[in-house]
């Protein structure tokens, strides 16, 4: 039987492709005041981001509870006895020990479950979960899929460029008067994820040197195998960005997302991130 794939909304994986390759998602809650809302489910990224933008109140997202792990995990053991599911980072949310308390509260079943720290948010878990997904298609095992999934994790990398500093200083991740300076100065934010955490990297005088970076960010990266662009909301710039990387990148055809509401809330509109899975050129996307 097929290993079953399961992941969280962080992963921002669209829904169509996650249907096709056979994942199932499990939402973040967004928190609005006393409004409670399930990613991708009640609330799309166009409408996130029209209240983080015009709204009074600054979002919160949450973790899904071990309950929602164990409802999902006792449904896909109707088709299979193995599940491997991959969460966002477990310094920067819950939700990869909700799914774990999920796992040892079914301990007694009869089937079994890996649960495995990305390290990772957006299309850098993405990447690893659609990875996990075509090889788990194709018959690979489940203490296989783990072993490369682990390989994966420490061959992924990403680097986001933030339109403002505003929503790090809203969230806490950086000082009032930081975000004032940045805003006199109009500089734009380069953050990469390191040892499962945001790191700041840089600072870019305007948007244009900022997507200059991410291409350096990638040409330093080579040779990979897989690549995703990811925006809040500028579908064109994501799409421009994936056109200059194909100029030096041709073998790969880079993975277009939107950005959700876990990063979103912190990084806010105008944000490109770049994730990338390091190797050799033209690999197979199941390896």
């Amino acid at each position: 039987m097929t290993v079953r794939i399961v992941t969280d909304s962080t992963s921002d994986i669209a829904l169509d492709l996650a249907e096709q390759l056979g994942i199932t998602i499990v939402p973040i809650y967004i928190n609005f005041g006393d409004k409670t809302y399930r990613d991708q489910v009640d609330m799309d990224a166009d409408e996130f981001y029209r209240r983080l933008e015009t709204g009074h109140v600054h979002p919160v997202t949450s973790a899904p509870s071990p309950g929602d792990f164990i409802r999902v995990f006792k449904k896909l053991a109707q088709e299979a006895n193995e599940i491997l599911s991959i969460h966002i980072s477990s310094k920067t949310s819950g939700t990869y020990n909700a799914a774990l308390v999920a796992k040892e509260a079914l301990s007694s079943e009869r089937y079994r479950i890996e649960v495995i720290d990305s390290q990772f948010l957006t299309m850098g878990l993405g990447l690893i979960v659609i990875m996990a997904a075509k090889a788990a298609s194709i018959g690979v095992g489940l203490q296989q899929l783990v072993g490369r999934v682990g390989e994966a994790i420490l061959q992924t990398y990403g680097m986001g460029l933030f339109g403002t500093l505003k929503y790090l200083a809203i969230g806490g991740r950086i000082g009032k008067a930081a975000s004032l300076l940045g805003s006199i100065l109009n500089v734009k934010p380069l953050i990469t994820m390191r040892d499962g955490e945001l790191h700041p990297v840089g600072l870019a005088r305007t948007h244009r040197k900022g997507v200059d970076r991410l291409c350096e960010f990638v040409r330093s990266a080579l040779p990979i195998r897989d690549l995703a662009i990811i925006y809040s909301t500028a579908p064109n710039d994501a799409q421009a960005l994936g056109e200059r990387i194909s100029s030096f990148v041709p073998q790969i055809r880079p993975w277009i997302a939107r950005l959700g509401p876990a990063l979103g809330t912190h990084c806010g509109p105008g944000t490109l991130v770049v994730a990338l899975r390091k190797g050799t050129e033209g690999a197979s996307a199941a390896s």
